[in-house]
Formats: structure tokens, sequence, C-alpha cells
């Protein structure tokens, strides 16, 4: 008798761990020592924020060409790491313009200052609550990332956001700022078949329609709108002699190079801070190579 119960309580402890091992957890404060940045993993039903060994060693000297956005990104970060207010941001624009580029570059510049970078996957946005709550009580500042941000309708990350940027009943908290980066101004697809819900008044007053002003509602809560454009032939070009520059490669060399860039951005159909860079490591690779 006595051993068929000590088999039924083994059998029921086993079940017990299995049971919670898919309930969610509190997430664990993680080595903040360990990095400047961090990155939100799920593991199965448990979050956890992994350090960042190999932080990309982007400087703000590095970016060229984006004067005017680098002077609003800078100022706000500024201000968030000197405890005064600041505001949520948003960079959109062109692909490969160097808007992810800006922020690793703030967080080098500022680390020293106790700025700190949390990575989030949009799909695992719904979890937002939980990370701020998590780092509410650090003296650090810490940015939450999310690169190349869009929705498609009837995702659960979006709303996740919308509440935590601004409407959710919980105050946000002061050493936390949303950061995220979006080929979409609105960050959602729009559709033709929307502006058919726009309605005209007699006395010419236009009603947006529901859906409209609903994918408009979320990019408006983030108070920083920060633009980004395709660069004009001699931006790039500048942006190519940087990188050379870079790598070593002698300013005898950049006429050399100059038509090579061209036809390298043709090729790839853009001309951006991205492209700039991959030819100048490829060059800069073939001349090691070859010398």
């Amino acid at each position: 008798m006595n051993e068929h119960f000590e088999r039924l309580l083994l059998r029921a402890e086993a079940l017990l761990q299995r049971v919670e091992a898919v309930l969610p957890q509190p997430m664990a404060q993680p080595d903040w020592t360990a990095s400047i940045a961090f990155r939100y993993r799920k593991r199965g039903a448990h979050g956890v924020l992994e350090p960042v060994r190999q932080v990309a060693p982007m400087r703000l000297s590095d970016l060229r060409e984006i004067d005017d956005q680098k002077e609003k990104i800078q100022r706000n970060t500024e201000h968030f790491v000197r405890g005064l207010p600041a505001n949520n941001v948003l960079l959109t624009g062109a692909r490969g313009t160097g808007k992810s580029s800006l922020i690793k570059a703030c967080l080098n510049e500022y680390a020293t200052q106790g700025l700190r970078l949390i990575e989030v996957d949009k799909s695992d946005l719904t979890d937002l609550p939980d990370i701020v709550d998590l780092v509410a009580g650090r003296p650090e500042y810490f940015l939450i990332f999310c690169d190349d941000l869009s929705f498609e309708d009837g995702e659960s990350g979006y709303k996740a956001l919308k509440s935590i940027l601004d409407g959710s009943v919980s105050a946000a908290s002061p050493n936390v700022l949303i950061c995220a980066t979006s080929n979409r101004r609105h960050l959602l697809p729009e559709y033709m078949k929307e502006n058919l819900s726009y309605t005209h008044t007699p006395d010419g007053e236009v009603h947006p329609g529901e859906v409209v002003e609903e994918k408009i509602s979320l990019s408006e809560r983030f108070g920083l709108w920060v633009s980004f454009y395709p660069f004009s032939q001699d931006e790039y070009l500048s942006v190519v002699y940087q990188w050379l520059g870079h790598y070593g490669v002698p300013d005898a060399d950049f006429e050399a190079a100059r038509p090579l860039a061209l036809v390298w951005a043709l090729e790839r159909g853009s001309r951006s801070g991205r492209v700039a860079y991959q030819f100048a490591r490829d060059y800069a690779g073939n001349r090691g190579a070859a010398a």
C-alpha cells in the first residue's frame, strides 16, 4: 500500500513539474553588467533577456549625410539620459539610409551615461508590459528597440504597442523609451479602398473613415518622427569615400573606385549608406587580396 502511494506521489510530482514548465513565470533579472545591449527571447512560455556579447561598434561620426536626423535623435537621447522629458521615436523612410545604425551609434555614445538597449521582435511585443515592469526600478535608461517594424491587419503586437506608448492605465516608466524603425510611416498596409470611407458634408468638412483613423493612431503616438530619404549621387559617393577611408584605402584610390561604386549602386537599384558600406568592404577586401 505504501509503495503504491509513493508511486502516485512521484507521478504527481512529475506532472506538476511539466505543468510548471509551460506556465508563464516571472521574468528573471539578467546580469546587467554583462552588456549594454540585450535581446528579449522566448524560451517556451518563458521570456528572458539575453546580453548581446558583441555590440556593433557604430559611432555617430561614422554616419554621413544624415546630419538633421542625427541632431534630432541625439538631442532627444541626451534629454533622456539626463532625466529630462523625452519622446518615443519612430524612424521611417528609405531602406539602408542609417535608421538602425543611428540608434546603435547613440547607444555607444551614451552608454557611459547609463543608456542601455533592449531589442524586441514584433512578435514579442505583447510582452512589453512585463519588460517595462522589469526595468522600471533600475537606475539605467532603457531604449526598447524594435527594428523594421510593420504590422499586418490583426496582429496582436499592434494593440500591445499602442497601449504601452500612450493609453494604458499604467503610466510609462520615466527610464524607458520606445524606439522603432520602419519603411512604413503608418506601420500598417494602406489600401485605396479605404479612401472610400471618407464622407463629405455640404459645408465641406471631411470626416476620415474609422479604418484610416485606426492606422494613423499608432504612429502618431510616437512623439518624435524622423524621416530618412534616398541619397543623391554625391551623397552616396561621400559615404563611399568615408567608408573607404575607414578601411584604410588611401585617398589617391578614391577616383579609381568612383565608377565601380556607381556600378555597384546601379546593380542594386539603390544609393544608400548600406550599399556604400557594402561596396567599401568589397573594394577594400579585393585591394587587400591583390596586395
